[in-house]
């Protein structure tokens, strides 16, 4: 049976959220464009750039300068000042912060640190005096949508972010403060499924629909995207590979401790350790900031300097490892090639994760993210990829992020600025006539 044609105002909320997207997504747009890329008529294009205009939700940005007779065309965009937004990246002993305007324009950023000896009152109080600081550098007086990215479970139905193990209490009180305190809407997210929601849109991922990202930074984790969206599982759970148990740690996990799980195979303190079994040092302690992992695999991976100045074979006597080095600057695999034996074994730590993620889900890509994950780049990735076809017969692409540790910021305020614009544009232009 045919479906019934969309009423007027249907169809009117139906092209103004189609002129928004494309003017968030190409950009300031003349009225002739728009008709090009809607497929509209001018006249219907010439309301609802009147329609837009009066909801205070489009203006003219300038004039066009392409060779014509007659006036200029119009040039218009989208009012970025309409609302102001804020996304958290909330780590075990600190916060970043960012406000950007509707359109994710940044207009200011902080970072704090918070110790893990203050009190839950004390840092709560000090993240959120962080977050209007920032505000007020960014300008703003009101936030219209927060986004907040944190370790842990987020309950799929409430969208409270649960207490957990080895979590600081802050954490949790943060977001209730900042619901009770704030107008704004307040969303909650964990940490890695919004990395995974960076990579698809903007990083590593943006050619895929299914893919799973393997966070490596402090701790691990885990994303699952399947054909395009998040999945969650039925607790929120749905990832929490730190819990996997895996040959090779000795013990088991426990329900309230992953310390014999997959995390003690490839969580930063244990990836410093291992690298210290090849003679390889981390550049300061495994604290807040770039986890000491990362700095290991960083150090694997570049080419050596020799006292001359120029690039090549390592010198024992300046302190690098001994063995070959690729001219393209990554390390190479003949035999004595500490870096390179370093990273053989982290990749063989690394794809047991994945071969378990594999297994179950079949997911054709797995993105290497978090600090470790974009410090190993390609000759980490080459490796796991390598080293997971001998242990599943599922085709798997591995790839190293392309964001890292920055893709937890930037999916929060992605998230924030969908749910800003979904409120802002979901037919208030249309309705307004």
């Amino acid at each position: 049976m045919p479906s019934a044609p969309a009423s007027p105002s249907t169809a009117r909320a139906i092209n103004d959220r189609l002129a928004l997207r494309l003017l968030q997504d190409e950009g300031p747009l003349t009225a002739a464009e728009l008709k090009r890329l809607t497929g509209l008529s001018r006249p219907t294009v010439a309301d609802l750039v009147e329609r837009l205009q009066g909801a205070g939700l489009v203006r003219i940005v300038g004039e066009s300068g392409a060779e014509r007779r007659g006036p200029n065309a119009r040039v218009y965009g989208l009012v970025a000042d309409r609302a102001h937004l804020a996304a958290l990246d909330v780590r075990l002993r600190g916060v970043t912060v960012t406000v950007t305007d509707l359109l994710g324009g940044p207009l200011a950023e902080a970072a704090a640190p918070i110790g893990g000896d203050t009190e839950t009152g004390p840092a709560v109080e000090r993240a959120v005096a962080l977050l209007e600081r920032t505000v007020r550098e960014a300008g703003a007086t009101r936030l219209h949508t927060v986004g907040i990215g944190a370790p842990g479970l987020v309950d799929p139905v409430t969208g409270a972010l649960r207490d957990s193990a080895g979590l600081p209490a802050w954490h949790r009180r943060l977001v209730t403060a900042l619901r009770e305190r704030l107008s704004a809407t307040v969303l909650v997210e964990n940490e890695t499924n919004l990395a995974a929601t960076a990579e698809l849109r903007e990083g590593a991922a943006r050619d895929r629909d299914t893919f799973v990202l393997l966070w490596l930074g402090h701790g691990v984790g885990a994303a699952v995207v399947l054909d395009g969206a998040l999945r969650r599982g039925a607790s929120g759970g749905a990832g929490e590979i730190g819990f996997l148990p895996v040959p090779g740690t000795g013990a088991l996990p426990s329900a309230t401790d992953c310390a014999g799980g997959f995390h003690a195979l490839a969580g930063s303190a244990a990836v410093r350790e291992l690298a210290q079994a090849y003679g390889i040092e981390a550049g300061g302690p495994d604290d807040e900031g770039e986890p000491a992992g990362a700095s290991v695999v960083r150090a694997a991976r570049e080419r050596p300097v020799r006292r001359d100045g120029t690039h090549g074979a390592a010198d024992p006597a300046d302190g690098g490892p001994a063995g070959r080095w690729r001219a393209d600057g990554r390390v190479g695999d003949g035999p004595g090639d500490a870096a390179g034996a370093f990273l053989d074994a982290l990749a063989e730590r690394v794809a047991l994760g994945a071969a378990a993620v594999t297994a179950v889900l079949d997911p054709g890509c797995v993105v290497l993210g978090g600090e470790l994950g974009q410090a190993g780049g390609a000759a980490l990735a080459e490796r796991v990829e390598a080293r997971l076809a001998t242990l599943s017969p599922l085709r798997t692409e591995v790839r190293a992020s392309t964001l890292g540790g920055a893709a937890v910021l930037r999916g929060a305020l992605l998230t924030a600025r969908d749910a800003a614009q979904d409120e802002l544009f979901g037919g208030s232009a249309a309705t307004a006539h």
